[in-house]
């Protein structure tokens, strides 16, 4: 099984607990961190505490409907990236229309099969985490291969620790991004670990010696009160 250096966060909003239940199963199953609300008011509260990797809505749910959870989602400039699968009863065109609209970056019609729900996840997370796919990730003369757990610089392997390979993965994903201490702790570490953000001062700091060790500009950034990008 290919190694995942960062494990995706998936927001589940779903207000039936039984369906709830079952899909959260699923996605724990194939590795997935998961996170639950019983309606749209909890999710966005979720989202506020832990941007996930990707959120999957049931159309209709009470306080907030999936589709105006959507619409806030897109209109965020910080949240707007985030895919989102649409879960409705609703299977006519015109629904399916109107919830692509809002945003929506797939929509699955009710009742549907877990693999095939399982299986759009996976194409949601690959558009916007290749590496968490087993994918590999370049930048400049930098490469990462989380298939086989490699990476060189400039034709380099270099010997990385695997909170290094995470840490590297997570900035590779978004280049040029910057990505806060809390951010960078929540996906590499996780929130059930409970580590400062000194944590993170320390590892990229090592991290940064690894790339710099065959010669080569420090590709890392770090943003004062922010936190690090690379490039």
């Amino acid at each position: 099984m290919a190694v995942d250096p960062v494990t995706p966060l998936i927001l589940l909003a779903e207000d039936e607990p039984a369906q709830r239940d079952v899909v959260a199963y699923n996605l724990a199953a194939e590795g997935y961190r998961v996170a639950e609300a019983g309606d749209g008011e909890e999710a966005m509260l979720l989202i506020r505490e832990a941007a996930p990797d990707l959120v999957i809505l049931d159309w209709m749910m009470p306080n907030l409907s999936g589709i105006e959870v959507c619409r806030r989602l897109k209109a965020d400039p910080a949240t707007r990236t985030i895919p989102v699968i649409m879960l409705s009863a609703r299977s006519d065109e015109p629904d399916r229309v109107r919830g692509l609209e809002t945003g929506a970056d797939d929509y699955v019609s009710k009742p549907y099969s877990m693999a095939e729900l399982m299986a759009r996840v996976r194409a949601g997370l690959r558009r916007v985490r290749p590496a968490s796919a087993g994918g590999a990730l370049e930048y400049g003369d930098l490469r990462l291969d989380s298939g086989t757990f490699r990476v060189t610089r400039a034709g380099h392997e270099l010997e990385l620790s695997p909170t290094e390979f995470r840490l590297l993965a997570a900035l590779m994903e978004k280049p040029g991004r910057v990505l806060s201490r809390e951010r960078l702790l929540d996906q590499v570490w996780g929130q059930e670990i409970h580590v400062g953000e000194r944590t993170v001062d320390v590892h990229i700091g090592r991290l940064r010696k690894a790339l710099c060790r065959h010669g080569g500009a420090d590709p890392l950034r770090t943003v004062r009160g922010m936190g690090y990008a690379l490039g």
